[in-house]
C-alpha cells in the first residue's frame, strides 16, 4: 500500500534506519516521530545484538550502546509499541539476527512483533531457501499479517536470488555493495544494472540501501529504485554523546537535518519528471 500511494504520486521511499536504544532507550520513541515528520516513509528499527555481522562499525558501536544501556529485543518492541499508540501509519520494519529470535522462539517472536505493530521484519542472517515456512507464516496470519523482507547483494547467486523473490514480500532490499552496511564507494551504474534484472523477475518493489550518504547519492540511487535505504550516515551522529542531554539534542539535530537533505533530493526526483 506505501509503494502504492508513493509511485501514484511519483515519489520514491525514503527508509531510515535507527538502532533502538541509541543512544540510551528514552530517545528512540520520540526520534520515530521526528523521522516521520521529516519525511520517512517506513522506519527500518534495528534491534541490538552483540554480534552485528552485516554491519559496520557505525550500526555495530550503536548496538553496543543500546546494550549497555540494557535494551533486549523485548524492550525494543515495546518501544515500537509506544509508538504505535499515536502514529498506526507508518509501516515499522525490524532488522535484527537469529540468535535471539531462537532464544525467544520464532512463533513467540512474530506474536509479539504482531503484538507491537510491526509492518516487516528482516533477518539478515535467516536462509531465504529455508525460509519458505516461515515467510508464510507471517504473510498470511489472520490477525496481523506482516511482510518478510530479503537482502540481495551484487554476490548473490542466481538460485538464491530466485527464493528470494518467492518468499520476499513487501520489498527487496537490494545492497548497493560488497562489504558491510556504511562501507565502499558507490557504483550506480551497476546498481542500475542489477536492479532492472530483480525487476525483470518480480513487482515487488526494491529498495536500495548501504553507501548512501548524501543528498546526491540519494537521488542517484533513487532514480534507478523505488526507495532508499540510510543508516549509518544517520546513526554516526550518537557516536560520542554518551548520556549528555545536550549532545543528544545537537546529535538529532544533526540527524534530522540529514533527514531534510534526502528527503529534498528524492523529491526532486519527482518535480523534474513532472
Amino acid at each position: 500500500m506505501t509503494f502504492e500511494t508513493l509511485r501514484q504520486a511519483g515519489k520514491k521511499a525514503l527508509i531510515p534506519y535507527i538502532m533502538a536504544g541509541d543512544p540510551c532507550p528514552d530517545v528512540t520513541v520520540d526520534l520515530m516521530h521526528k523521522l516521520v515528520e521529516h519525511g520517512a516513509d517506513i522506519i527500518e528499527v534495528g534491534l541490538p545484538f552483540s554480534d552485528p555481522m552485516a554491519d559496520g562499525p557505525i550500526i555495530a558501536h550503536a548496538a553496543e550502546r543500546a546494550l549497555a544501556a540494557g535494551v533486549s529485543t523485548r524492550d525494543a518492541l515495546n518501544m515500537i509499541a509506544k509508538f504505535r499508540q499515536t502514529n498506526q501509519t507508518t509501516p515499522v520494519l525490524v532488522m535484527g539476527y537469529l540468535n535471539p529470535v531462537e532464544i525467544i522462539g520464532y512463533d513467540n517472536f512474530a506474536n509479539l512483533c504482531a503484538d507491537a505493530g510491526v509492518d516487516a521484519i528482516l533477518m539478515v542472517d535467516l536462509p531465504p531457501n529455508e525460509a519458505d515456512g516461515y515467510a508464510k507464516s507471517l504473510t498470511e496470519r489472520t490477525d496481523h499479517p506482516m511482510n518478510q523482507i530479503f537482502l540481495l547483494a551484487p554476490t548473490t547467486k542466481s538460485d538464491r536470488r530466485v527464493k528470494v523473490i518467492e518468499n520476499c514480500s513487501g520489498f527487496i532490499y537490494y545492497v548497493s555493495l560488497k562489504g558491510v552496511t556504511g562501507s565502499g564507494a558507490l557504483d550506480v551504474a551497476a546498481v542500475r544494472e542489477q536492479v532492472a534484472k530483480i525487476k525483470q523477475q518480480t513487482t515487488i518493489p526494491v529498495c536500495v540501501g548501504f553507501g548512501i550518504r548524501d543528498g546526491d547519492s540519494a537521488k542517484a540511487l533513487g532514480a534507478v529504485a523505488d526507495g532508499i535505504i540510510v543508516g549509518s550516515e544517520l546513526v554516526k551522529h550518537f557516536a560520542d554523546c554518551g548520556h549528555d542531554e545536550q549532545k543528544i539534542q545537537q546529535a538529532k539535530a544533526g540527524l534530522l537535518n540529514k533527514m531534510d537533505e534526502l528527503r529534498k533530493s528524492l523529491d526532486e526526483l519527482t518535480s523534474s519528471t513532472n
